[in-house]
């Protein structure tokens, strides 16, 4: 999810007066970087509606096939075009690192995640099994400050509570929208989060390009296995087939996208864009299931989405993190 920064301060140059004409030109690159940032904001606006669509085909796939089916297919697409973006440029020495057991432990946690909030969507609409994923920062913060013994601090508790409470609205226990789709749902934003804080060990020594290629490879190997467990039927027409592909091919580049988004310009510049997510997958489910969010889910999802931007705030200038 999201894997996640204040605006970067404009480069002050200090000139002495005996210097050359030349030295001012140092400011050119950041005049580029501020350039860039209009063109990082598309990237993450493009990415949040293929990572839209996505979520969308997935739950449109639950109904008829084994969540594990349904994941291996997008897993298999998906490593399709992060290896033909990355291995032309890095070769198999991006598969080289020191830490496999990390990586094994890494995905297979995810692998986990991915499966609560597919079956997640089988059960809710897509809106508020996507909004309570939202919260998936809040738990990294907490497991975090338990698995990295970062400090959690005053302010940051206070957000991390407003964020729960978030969370609360928008499951609405109690309520008659409750349903056993939340339980998944916000259990999928507890692993998620603790993967998150896994990838943030790991980036401490693997590159983006590494920790991406071990994603996919692990996850498509975990979910061809499972869906020798979990069930797996033939597609059973041509639609099922595309859809099933192109699933994997909307991840992939969404993936890519939201990686390029944040090679173009500061988190703290691009990163609130990626809720515009919550935006696509609302009109999505009305428009395909006729869903339309109510007055607890909007109010839990604007707490949520605060909660997050708070945090995003308070981390600026951490390295950014593979999405789910």
């Amino acid at each position: 999810m999201l894997g996640n920064a204040s605006p970067p301060r404009p480069e002050v140059i200090f000139v002495p007066v005996s210097t050359d004409r030349a030295r001012p030109r140092r400011a050119a690159p950041a005049r580029l970087t501020s350039d860039r940032v209009p063109l990082g904001i598309a990237f993450m606006l493009g990415a949040t509606l293929l990572f839209a669509l996505s979520q969308a085909a997935t739950k449109w796939l639950v109904a008829d096939y084994s969540f594990a089916e349904v994941l291996f297919f997008r897993g298999f697409g998906s490593l399709l075009i992060v290896s033909a973006l990355i291995l032309p440029r890095h070769g198999l020495a991006v598969f080289r690192t020191q830490r496999l057991a990390g990586h094994l432990g890494r995905n297979a946690a995810q692998s986990v995640a991915q499966s609560l909030i597919v079956i997640a969507l089988s059960l809710m609409p897509l809106a508020g099994a996507v909004a309570i994923n939202f919260s998936a920062p809040l738990f990294a913060a907490l497991v975090a400050a338990v698995w990295l013994h970062e400090r959690i601090g005053r302010a940051r508790g206070m957000v991390l509570v407003v964020g729960f409470a978030g969370v609360l609205l928008i499951a609405s226990p109690g309520a008659e929208s409750f349903n056993i789709g939340t339980v998944f749902a916000v259990a999928n934003a507890v692993m998620y989060g603790s993967v998150t804080a896994m990838v943030r060990g790991l980036s401490a020594t693997e590159s983006t390009e590494t920790l991406t290629m071990h994603q996919m490879v692990f996850l498509t190997l975990f979910f061809a296995a499972g869906s020798v467990v979990f069930g797996f039927a033939w597609p059973r027409s041509g639609i099922d087939w595309s859809v099933l592909m192109v699933n994997g091919v909307l991840n992939g580049i969404g993936q890519y996208w939201w990686t390029r988004a944040l090679s173009l310009a500061p988190a703290a510049a691009v990163g609130p864009f990626y809720y515009f997510l919550l935006v696509w997958v609302m009109i999505l489910g009305f428009l395909v299931w006729g869903d339309l969010p109510t007055l607890t889910l909007l109010a839990g999802s604007a707490v949520v989405v605060g909660s997050g931007l708070y945090l995003l705030w308070h981390e600026r200038g951490r390295r950014p993190l593979p999405v789910d």
